[in-house]
């Protein structure tokens, strides 16, 4: 019985123990993967009306994480509005404007989706009518009209869900940019990563259907107006107007700046100069007497060493060739010896392959 009892105690002990140990991982593990599903809002938008009176319908489209709960709230409305999710990541509703409502053209729009217990939010950066531009300007507050100089892609070599197409707008700073290509549902967002700079990443999805030559817009919009400008490049990279792919990538790719004839003459060796020295002073010998003969010798030797070290040179001396080459992709030099003549002139455009030189065909 006693045994029993300790049996007991020692099962409730290891169940608590396991339980306190088990707990910060089993917290580490949720608070993991709460961030790994925190939602997101890709796009917001709404189609202007003419007028916001009662029995006007507002028509919403959010774009962001799939299986979430999307709901929006108009200041100045007497309720939210429910959006409901028609594919997946796609948020639809409309909202009829009741005789209760005050909604107005610079009333803001707050949308929220929900995913577990993590909520995003998006304002909507655009009016709700159509001409609210006009009435500001009667009203003589209408600002500048926003600008894109320019829009900008970076094609992807493939046009296959995963792959990716980075985009960029230039334009005026502290707008909102949004863009829709032709063959992908909704738009979505560029954040602006300096003044006047907007940049995304945008990943093809399963269920885009995305050509080449697919139409792409971008719109940017401030002070309650926008500008939009399509873009004049191919999505795929390689593409007909994209940069050659040759000058991106190719790195031993250069061009001959120059070819330069080399004279190269050989030093004397030990045979020469000797010789050359026995020479002179064999001469140097028969010259005077005395101690006059003894420096005639000498002198002979060393003028007859010099000589035959000339003499030898000018036998070894030859020509060789130099050829100077500018790498395309870095700008780098570099210079490649030849014996013989390469055959190679200025302009010639040649690839560097382990220090052999060939014809860049």
């Amino acid at each position: 019985m006693q045994f029993s009892k300790l049996l007991q105690a020692a099962f409730v002990a290891v169940m608590t123990f396991g339980a306190a140990l088990m707990g910060p991982v089993a917290q580490a593990q949720q608070y993991q993967n709460s961030r790994a599903y925190a939602p997101a809002i890709n796009g917001f938008n709404v189609e202007e009306v003419r007028r916001l009176t009662p029995g006007v319908e507002l028509h919403f489209d959010l774009y962001g994480s799939p299986g979430g709960t999307a709901t929006l709230r108009i200041d100045g409305a007497t309720r939210n509005l429910h959006l409901t999710e028609v594919e997946p990541g796609q948020y639809t509703g409309t909202y009829t404007i009741g005789t209760h409502d005050r909604i107005r053209a610079e009333s803001g729009v707050t949308a929220n989706l929900r995913l577990g217990n993590q909520v995003a939010t998006s304002l909507l950066s655009e009016s709700l009518l159509q001409n609210n531009a006009a009435r500001g300007q009667r009203r003589g507050q209408l600002a500048d009209v926003p600008a894109i100089q320019r829009f900008e892609v970076q094609g992807s070599p493939e046009l296959s869900p995963g792959n990716e197409l980075r985009f960029t707008v230039f334009g005026t700073p502290g707008g909102r940019v949004e863009v829709s290509m032709a063959g992908a549902r909704g738009v979505f967002f560029l954040p602006e990563v300096r003044p006047g700079e907007y940049d995304a990443i945008y990943t093809i999805r399963a269920s885009d259907r995305i050509a080449p030559d697919s139409r792409v817009t971008a719109t940017i919009r401030a002070n309650g107006r926008y500008t939009t400008s399509v873009l004049g490049r191919p999505l795929l990279a390689g593409g007909r107007g994209s940069e050659p792919r040759q000058a991106r990538y190719c790195t031993n790719c250069a061009v001959v700046e120059a070819v330069n004839v080399i004279e190269v003459s050989g030093n004397g060796n030990y045979l020469g100069a000797a010789g050359g020295a026995v020479v002179g002073g064999l001469l140097g010998n028969q010259v005077g007497s005395g101690s006059g003969r003894t420096a005639a010798t000498v002198a002979g030797a060393v003028a007859g060493g010099l000589a035959g070290r000339n003499v030898q040179r000018n036998m070894n001396r030859e020509q060789r060739y130099e050829v100077v080459v500018r790498y395309a992709n870095s700008g780098a030099t570099q210079t490649l010896q030849f014996d013989n003549d390469p055959g190679f002139r200025q302009g010639d455009r040649v690839r560097v392959n382990n220090g052999v030189l060939s014809r860049d065909q």
